[in-house]
Parts: C-alpha cells; structure tokens; sequence
C-alpha cells in the first residue's frame, strides 16, 4: 500500500509538473508574441514620423535614401524586416534586395483611410508579426506606407529562452514530491499499528461485509457532524445521495428531526422515525467510551412491516396519494371558483366529511385581498364537498362575514373541550352568532380544521375541513397535511385570481377602444360581433368611418399577440386609420401609410427596451360608393372579404393581399368590384374560421355554406355565423361585421357639367336652385348657392377642365366640384386690402364640413350642409 501510495503521487506530481511548464511555455509565447507586436509598432510609428522621411519619398530615388537607413534601424530594434513602399504598395526598401520595387503583399490599405494597425501575415519571409503605419505629408495625403515585422522564427527563440527555467523547476519538484511521498509512506506503515498482512486482510473483509451485506443500516457520525462512514442499506433506506460520506448531516437531504437526531450524540434505543414512507427504528451509541475517536454510531432497521405501525404507514401512505391527487386535479383551470371547488372535491371524503371554501369577496372579481393586518372584510362562500346535503354550513354564494385576522391552521375537537357554543371566538371568526354554532354541533361536527389561503403575503381566503361521520378528530398530523394541501391550491387560486385580472383589465380596454355605436347611415344597414379569446384578449377590431361623397370605409384588423400589449396597439391603429381616412386615401395608399406606422411603434419599442415581440397587424379596408355601387378594397395579410348577392349566392372577391402591416418591402394593390344593391358584404377577422381542431380551408368553406341560401338582414346573419362557426368560448378574438349595401335613388342626384368660363357660374346657380326647389330644399337654396358659386369660381379659375358640379341629397347634402388640376386650395385670413381669398372662409363658415380629394383624373372638393334642422331661438 506504502508503494501504491508513493508511485500514485509521484504520477499526479508528474502530471502537475508537465501541465505547469506547458502553461509556462504558452504563456512565454503569449508574452511574446504581445511584446513583438508592441516593437513593430513602435519602430513603425518612429520610422514613420522620422525627419526627412516625407522628402526622401517625394525624391526620385527613394531607394537610394531610404534602404541604409531602413536597415540600420532593423538592425538596431533587432526587427527581422522594415520595409518602406508607396502608397500603392510598390516596395522601396527590403532586406532581400531583389524584392524592391515589387508590389506588397497583405492587407497595407487599411492604413491608407485610418490609423495604423498589427496583423500576423504571412509574407516573403514566412509566418511574421506585421506592423504597418502610413507617413502623413503637412497636407494630410500619405506619402508612403512603414511597414516592419518580426518573423515567427525570432518571436519563438525569445520564447523559448523560458524552457531551461521550466525543466529546473520540473526537477525540483518532482524531487520534493519523492521526498514527501517517502514521508507519508514511512507514516503510514506506522498508522498500521504493526499489523500483518493477513490481519489487515481480515480487518478489510469485515468491514466489506458490513458495507456492503448486512442487512440493517450502520453510519458513523463524528464530532462535527459530518458522515464518515454508511453502508448501503442506510444509504436505502434514508435515501443518500452517492456522495454522502465527508458532508454534513444537515446538507444530505434529510428533514429537519432526521438530520438532528442522527448527528446527535445521545444514547438511544429503538426510537422510530419516518423516513419517506418507511419507520426506522434507530439505535444510537457513541464511540468515545474506549478511547477511541469521538463519533457516534448508528443502526436502523425497517421496520414499516411490523404490525404495530401497519396502521400508521397506511394513513401516512393515503395522505401520500391524496397529496398526488391534488397536484393532478387542483389548477386544472384559471378559474377561481373552479380551483376552490377542485379543492374541496380532492379533501372530501378522503380527509373530511364536509370541506368549505370561503374566498374574499375582492378575490372573485380579481382585486387584491387583504392582508392580515387589514380591517375585516366579508368572505363569501365559493365551494362545498360533502355527501349530504342537508349539512347546516352556509350554501354556496353566502356572505360569511369575516376576514382571517391569522396566517396560521387552528383545530378544536370537542375531545380537546374546545368545539362548542365559542367555536368561532376560538377560531378567530367574529360576527358569528351562538345559534350557528348550536346547528353545527347539534348535526354531530365535533372537529373542525381551518386553514387560511394565503399566496405572496396576502390572504385569499379559508379552507375549512369538517367531521362528523368519521370519528378520529383531526390530530397536529392532520393539521400539517391540510396545511400542505391548501398551500398548494393558494398558488393556483392566486394565478387564476391575478389571471382573471388582468385578463378582465384587457377586455375592458379592448372594449373602450371598439366602436361603441355604429354610425346610422343610408348607404349601408349595419351589424357586428365582437368575441373575446377565452385565454388572452388579442387585438382585433372593426370599424365604421363616413367618408366624403356619400362614401363608407369598413375597417377589419388584427394585432399580432394578446393581452393589454395588443389591445393598446390596436386602439393606436384604429385612430391612425380615422386620422388617415379624413385625408380621402385610396385604400391601397391607406394601407401603406399604416404599415410605415406600425414600423415606426416596433422601432420605439425595441430603442425602449419593451418587449421583443413584432408589433404586427393584418388589417382590410375597404371603401363603398353608395353612388356607383362600386367597393374598392386593400388587404394587409388578413382575410378577404365575402360577398353575398342578394339572390343568395355567395362569392369571394378576388383582393390582392399583402404582407403584414410592419414588414414593409412590398406596395399594397387596390382591387375594386361592383356590388349590386341589398348585397351583404361579410368581413371577419381570423378567429371566426381558423381553430386547433379546424384547417382554415375548412372554416371558409363552412363560412360560405353558412352565408348561402336565404335572405337574412344583418343582425340575422351575424347570429347564425356565430353559431355555425363558434362553438364554445373562442381560443382567438372574433370580430365580425356584416353591411347591407344600398344605393342612391338617381332622384338624389345630379350632375352639370361647367364650361371654364366665370359667366358660367350664374347657369350652375340657376340650376341648383331649380333641382332644390323640386325637392323641397328652399330653404338651402341660398347658402348652396353661396358654396357653389365659390367652389365653381376657384375651379374656373385655378383649375383646368373638365369642370363638373355633382349635388347629392342624403342624410346631408353634399356639394361636390370636380376639376382635372391637382392644386389644392387652402383656408386663409384675408386682410381687409386683399380683393380676393375669402371664398373658402365663407366656405367653411356655412358647411358643416368641407375638404378636398384626389383622384385619378384630378381633384374632388366637398362641403356638406346639414338639412332640416330646426331653427333656435338665438337663430331667430
């Protein structure tokens, strides 16, 4: 053993020795390669800014100047090469002679544009530490470029000068580790107390055998607690880790009795302890009664099969399994009224005849609970387990009247005189009257255990665990058992109440930030749906807007991701496209200017720091003429619309879809189509036909077998696409809205076109006045008159044919003239000198609303005027 000893250590010592002058040599090559690099700098930057360097390049014959001096300095900074070359690299100076006027290898241009740099390059020399500095001239163009190197071969000899250093030191130790080793041989021959051979061999065998085949558990414990010795069946049956022997007691896993009792140093006989699932008897003795080490010694028999504890490791065996239930039954859901109710269910019958679950009344609407140190609040009865029903505790929805006023379980037995007439002082309840009390002890409940729900240092509520048919009172392992199972289910009521939360806070906002009322037109008969995710609120939204010319935008959008993220992204968009829609954009244009907006919030939000998540959107807008009975439609990577015509046949416009608003890239394309009057046009966001369980395929064609057939108005049909298509709370937001399309009677309008003649605006009075009359508009007669005049002068003026005025009579009236000129006129404050530039003013004086928009073939410019309006009494 003594040689074992000495050949093992001097191998580590050899091992240790050879990897220490390894790292030395690295390390020597490290340095210098570090100092080789630092004097090809130096000697570059110094040749570089020398005197008459500048002028020796500028000569006719730099060579002739430059290579003594070149070669001198190499010699003196003992550098293996320093070469000075032009700017484009053509060589002035070399050692080797035959290379001058050659062009440079490498990369020399960097130092052109910046500062000088050090690279390893491998040149006409080999493998070499490369330094390269450009010389400047007073006007700040480079000359010419200092280049100097020092070879692999010459920064290895200075390297190796530290071997000699490493081979003495490796001697040196290998010749103290040979002395060492021989120092604990010799100590260790005497540790064997004189011991043969043979001694020693049998010494060894019972110690395997106690090891490794005695069937009862045998550890040694010394005076700091630390495991010295265990054999395998103490390491089975306390249930050691491999690495046991040499740590303390207290960091082996073991509970707190265990761990205490083991690594104490009394005498005890067959105490029984439970270990897991098992009962230990334990015996314990120490070691120092015969001089030896102070230690104590241990054996542990199993003894969960004996039949006194059969009884006891059976319940202890059943709180086991019941314990497995809860984790597998409580949480299943974030509901909070459904996890108080789980856990009831997994207690009753199992370890009480009735259980009862009170919950404070701001839990269930998801508001923060009291603290204990709060004033009283009322609990309000959320879930009952029993089998009887008529048991006398309050039913489900009964306001209990107390808040906990402790953190910690209490139990009263009437075996222990404390479950009577003062049963709710006892428990810390207040506000309970006696004859709640005398109902519960007349129906037999004579042991009770109530245990608060608390999670993150506030209180949700109480678990109250009743018996009555079961005559074993709860006893203090009853209460630790209740106290595990209620601490487990308060962390899933807590996440199902902050969950409720904030899932309510984002349907609320997803609410405020929806349209709340349609707006009434004529154009269209109007209907929507709006759903909700079930898990997460996402961000979908639909919208109404009136446009100029008795035109309608209908807005359907989604908002990549869920929550208050998504729903405030989407209020955001959805004011963005009111703002965008008063400019008359075509939809296509629409479209591109929102995608430029979500890029700019995905950009503000990664610079902020916020969360990484794309702020995305699919959006389609789409504009109805109530005139033409034309729509014209643009799609950001969301569905396409659906028509229905009225005979009942369903089609599927073709729209161009674009990307996802965010990406940008691409343009966005416009289709448009006519729409005969009283279609239906169908928009939805994804969430109506896309499902876990459905292909998108399949959820379009069932939307197109749902729409088909009869004639429906359209709340009709928003009922049945919901029934047909969602079953269920929806796992994605839905919004659905449905348009019945009308159009103008040609009664309601009419149309003149405009010579480009000022004479000609006293016709186009004349005839407004006459097509008013026939409709019974005289009274508007003036100020349309007074609009149009303006409108028409400005075109006849600043304009170019063709001029056309077109009158429309719908909820408003709207005056419209168009002209082929792409200028638009703008408001201003004429000065009381001016002649001209109070047309506009006069406009917007008398119109309700009034603007400009662009089309094709030039510009449209508007005005409605509010008709049939009463007259006030300050109008009169």
């Amino acid at each position: 053993m003594a040689g074992q000893v000495f050949l093992c250590v001097l191998v580590l010592v050899l091992l240790l020795i050879a990897g220490g002058a390894f790292a030395l040599v690295i390390q020597g090559r490290s340095d210098s390669l570090e100092e080789a690099r630092s004097r090809t700098m130096s000697v570059a930057e110094t040749f570089a800014e020398s005197p008459g360097l500048v002028s020796a390049l500028d000569s006719k014959n730099p060579t002739a100047v430059l290579q003594p001096r070149a070669e001198e300095v190499r010699r003196e900074a003992g550098v293996d090469y320093v070469i000075v070359s032009s700017p484009q690299g053509i060589r002035y100076t070399h050692p080797d002679p035959a290379l001058i006027g050659k062009r440079m290898h490498g990369p020399y241009k960097e130092a052109l544009t910046g500062p000088g740099f050090t690279r390893t390059f491998s040149g006409s020399q080999g493998p070499a530490i490369l330094s390269v500095v450009a010389v400047d001239r007073p006007d700040g163009s480079v000359a010419g470029l200092v280049s100097v190197g020092l070879t692999d071969k010459t920064v290895n000899s200075v390297a190796d000068r530290s071997i000699p250093f490493a081979i003495a030191a490796a001697v040196a130790a290998a010749a103290i580790t040979a002395g060492g080793a021989a120092l604990v041989s010799r100590r260790l021959r005497r540790q064997t107390h004189g011991l043969g051979p043979a001694e020693m061999t049998r010494m060894y065998e019972h110690h395997d055998a106690v090891l490794h085949t005695v069937r009862e558990g045998v550890i040694i414990v010394d005076a700091e607690h630390r495991l010295t010795l265990v054999n395998d069946e103490a390491r089975r049956l306390l249930f050691l880790p491999p690495d046991a022997e040499g740590r303390v007691m207290a960091d082996l896993g073991l509970d707190a009795d265990t761990a205490e009792l083991l690594a104490s140093c009394r005498t005890v006989t067959d105490e029984v302890l439970r270990v897991g699932n098992r009962l230990l008897a334990v015996n314990l003795r120490p070691t120092g009664l015969r001089d030896g080490p102070p230690s104590t010694v241990a054996t542990l028999r199993d003894t969960t099969e004996l039949r006194k504890v059969t009884g006891r490791a059976e319940l202890v065996h059943e709180r086991l399994l019941l314990l497995y239930e809860a984790g597998a039954r409580i949480g299943t859901t974030l509901d909070v009224t459904r996890t108080a109710q789980e856990l009831a269910d997994v207690a009753t019958p199992g370890f009480a005849d009735v259980t009862t679950v009170d919950l404070v009344d701001p839990a269930l609407p998801a508001e923060e609970p009291a603290t204990p140190d709060s004033p009283a609040l009322d609990m309000r009865r959320t879930a009952v387990a029993t089998a009887d029903p008529d048991q006398p505790l309050f039913p489900i929805g009964h306001a209990v009247g107390f808040v906990p006023s402790r953190t910690r379980a209490m139990r009263v037995n009437s075996a222990e005189a404390g479950l009577g007439a003062d049963v709710h002082e006892r428990l810390g309840w207040p506000h309970r009257d006696p004859e709640t009390a005398e109902r519960i002890l007349a129906y037999g409940f004579h042991s009770v255990l109530s245990v608060p729900l608390h999670a993150r240092g506030v209180i949700l509520g109480m678990a109250n665990f009743w018996r009555a048919g079961n005559p074993r009172p709860f006893d203090d392992d009853d209460l630790s058992f209740a106290e595990e199972l209620v601490g487990r289910a308060a962390i899933s009521l807590d996440n199902a109440r902050r969950y409720t939360r904030e899932h309510e806070m984002a349907v609320t906002l997803q609410r405020s930030l929806l349209p709340r009322d349609l707006p009434e037109l004529n154009a269209l008969d109007l209907a929507h749906r709006y759903l909700p995710a079930r898990a997460e609120v996402g961000g979908d939204w639909y919208d109404v807007i009136p446009l100029s010319g008795a035109r309608v935008a209908l807005v359907v959008g989604d908002v990549v991701g869920h929550g208050l993220h998504a729903a405030a992204t989407m209020g955001r968009l959805r004011t963005s496209i009111h703002n965008f829609s008063a400019l008359d954009f075509a939809p296509d244009e629409l479209l591109g200017h929102l995608d430029e907006l979500v890029g700019r919030i995905d950009q503000e939000e990664a610079t902020e720091g916020g969360s990484a998540e794309v702020a995305g959107a699919g959006c389609l807008y789409a504009v109805y003429d109530a005139v033409s009975g034309n729509c014209s439609v643009a799609r950001a990577g969301h569905p396409g619309p659906v028509l229905v015509l009225p005979d009942g046949t369903v089609e599927v416009p073709e729209v161009p879809v674009g990307l996802p608003l965010g990406i940008g890239g691409m343009p966005f394309e416009a289709a448009e189509f006519h729409v005969p009057e009283g279609s239906r046009l169908v928009l939805y966001t994804d969430g109506l036909v896309e499902h876990r369980e459905r292909d998108i395929d399949v959820g379009l064609e069932l939307l197109r077998a749902t729409l088909a057939g009869r004639d429906r108005t359209p709340e009709e049909t928003c009922d049945d696409v919901l029934e047909a298509m969602v079953s269920g709370p929806p796992t994605d937001d839905v919004a659905l809205l449905v348009a019945r399309t009308r159009t103008f009677d040609p009664h309601q309008v009419a149309q003149w076109a405009v010579a480009n003649d000022p004479a000609a605006v006293a016709g186009v009075r004349k005839n407004v006045a006459q097509w008013l009359t026939e409709r019974g508009l005289d009274e508007e007669a003036f100020t349309t008159e007074l609009i149009l005049s303006e409108l028409v002068t400005n075109a006849v003026r600043y304009g170019s044919s063709p001029i056309v005025v077109r009158l429309l009579h719908d909820r408003s009236l709207i005056c419209e003239v168009s002209d082929s000129s792409s200028t638009s006129p703008h408001l201003r404050y004429a000065a009381t000198t001016d002649e001209g530039g109070r047309g506009l003013f006069l406009v917007a004086q008398f119109a309700e609303r009034w603007g400009t928009r662009y089309t094709e073939t030039g510009k449209v410019i508007w005005s409605e005027q509010t008709v049939g309006e009463p007259e006030t009494e300050e109008d009169g």
